[in-house]
This record gives C-alpha cells, sequence and structure tokens, in this order.
C-alpha cells in the first residue's frame, strides 16, 4: 500500500510490498525520474538470476531474505542491511537463498 503525503511525496512501508512468485523475479517499480529509478526487487527461494550486466550505475540493499551476489567472480553473502555499489557494466549474477528481497536504484543516463 502506498500513502500519499503531499501531491508529489508519498512513503510506503517495503516489507508490506513484497511478494514471493514462485517461477519469475518480481520488480517493482517504486519511484523514477529522470535521474534515479528505485526498484523493489523479490526472489523466491531457490531462484537464480544469471550474470548480466546493466549500462547504469547500481546500488543494492537488502531489505530481507538470504541469498549469494556473484560480483565479478567474487562471493558477497546478502542478508538485511547489506549495501552493495556496481558501477555501469559490473557483471553479476544472484542466487537467492531464502526469499531475498532488495532496493534496486539505478542512477545515471541509460
Amino acid at each position: 500500500m502506498t500513502n500519499l503525503v503531499h501531491s508529489n511525496a508519498w512513503y510506503t512501508k517495503l516489507q508490506n510490498q513484497c511478494e514471493y512468485p514462485s517461477n519469475q523475479v518480481l520488480s517493482k517499480v517504486l519511484l523514477k525520474d529522470n535521474n534515479c529509478q528505485h526498484n523493489l526487487i523479490c526472489i523466491a527461494t531457490g531462484m537464480d538470476m544469471a550474470e548480466h550486466s546493466t549500462n547504469r550505475n547500481a546500488i543494492i540493499t537488502v531489505i530481507a531474505g538470504k541469498g549469494t551476489l556473484v560480483l565479478e567472480g567474487e562471493e558477497v553473502f546478502l542478508e538485511p542491511g547489506v549495501f552493495v555499489s556496481m558501477p555501469s557494466g559490473t557483471r553479476h549474477a544472484l542466487k537467492s537463498e531464502q526469499n531475498l528481497a532488495f532496493l534496486l536504484i539505478f542512477s545515471g543516463n541509460s
């Protein structure tokens, strides 16, 4: 549920936005402007994201669950509170070990 404060300001509790479909990665765009895009990403236990890169800078902030991020060949354990910065073009892959949710923020122009 999104709660409006003013015409352009709003808030939501991220945990209430989480859903874990069993056969896909859920991506919800929470906020987007000319410079940034804020996505909530939810991945069910056991799901993988194959290695890929993005054409924008990206920040991951883990909200819930556990997983492993392979960041340019190095494993990073994901759990609530972990913050990851990835410059544009960074190769990465992901595996959810327990329903995993994170805020993904893209910045810069695509």
